[in-house]
């Protein structure tokens, strides 16, 4: 039987939305980072919140330099209890038998880059810790699909738990400003959203005044605009066949 989690209205607070979780789901809720650009938020909701939940970093291998460096400061000022998960099959591997994937304009190319460095190591992550329920960042206006997600939803099996999918872009900055929280170091040279060093690029928006996002353009700087997603937060069907077809 699943528990009963009553998430409360849509104007409930990011924290106590979790707040909530952790006490319908307890040792069955994890969390997860990616150590990107808005990443400090969420971590330091955590830190105050539930400091022991697990939280799921699925380290791909070809992360910028920049964001490795930020991983370690944040994890020293916040404490996480960071699960780091990888890939089955090391870059090397990868690359000998399908290739540079990342540089196909074949989009089923870079689905099987993701599957294989992205998709089935959380989903290895979320079995080893046997979640019932997972937290992350993701903000409605990010993109399209994640406008057409909700704040608390299941899938594959999952609870999907979002505390700011509500919050604009405003939200986001008055937040760290609010804590003083770290920035990503490469928000200062244009990133909006960083993920791998060869599919993250700088916006055209970057340094707008305007607060407010526009879908194409804050994610048009990743995945060379093959994708919007990496495939993390879509349903995890198909991705046996992206690895191996």
């Amino acid at each position: 039987m699943k528990p009963t989690f009553v998430p409360g209205s849509a104007d409930t607070s990011a924290e106590e939305l979790l707040r909530r979780a952790i006490d319908a789901f307890q040792s069955g809720l994890v969390a997860s980072t990616s150590f990107g650009i808005q990443s400090a938020v969420l971590l330091h909701i955590i830190s105050r919140i539930a400091p022991r939940i697990p939280v799921i970093w699925i380290d791909t291998g070809y992360l910028p330099t920049e964001t490795y460096q930020y991983a370690d400061s944040l994890s020293k000022r916040f404490s996480p209890d960071l699960r780091v998960y990888q890939s089955r099959w090391s870059p090397a591997r990868m690359e000998a038998l399908f290739g540079k994937l990342w540089e196909s304009d074949n989009a089923s190319d870079l689905d099987r880059y993701h599957a294989l460095r992205k998709v089935e190591p959380m989903h290895r992550a979320l079995r080893d810790l046997n979640a019932v329920a997972w937290v992350s960042g993701i903000r409605r206006e990010q993109t399209q699909h994640r406008g057409s997600m909700s704040r608390v939803m299941e899938q594959d099996g999952v609870v999907r738990v979002h505390p700011l999918f509500h919050w604009s872009e405003q939200d986001v900055q008055d937040y760290f400003d609010e804590h003083d929280l770290p920035r990503h170091p490469l928000e200062k040279r244009g990133y909006r959203t960083v993920g791998d060093r060869h599919l993250s690029a700088p916006s055209d928006a970057a340094g707008s005044k305007d607060p407010r996002i526009n879908v194409d353009s804050y994610r048009e700087s990743r995945f060379r605009g093959l994708r919007e997603e990496c495939g993390l937060h879509l349903p995890g069907k198909g991705v046996q066949d992206a690895l191996f077809t």
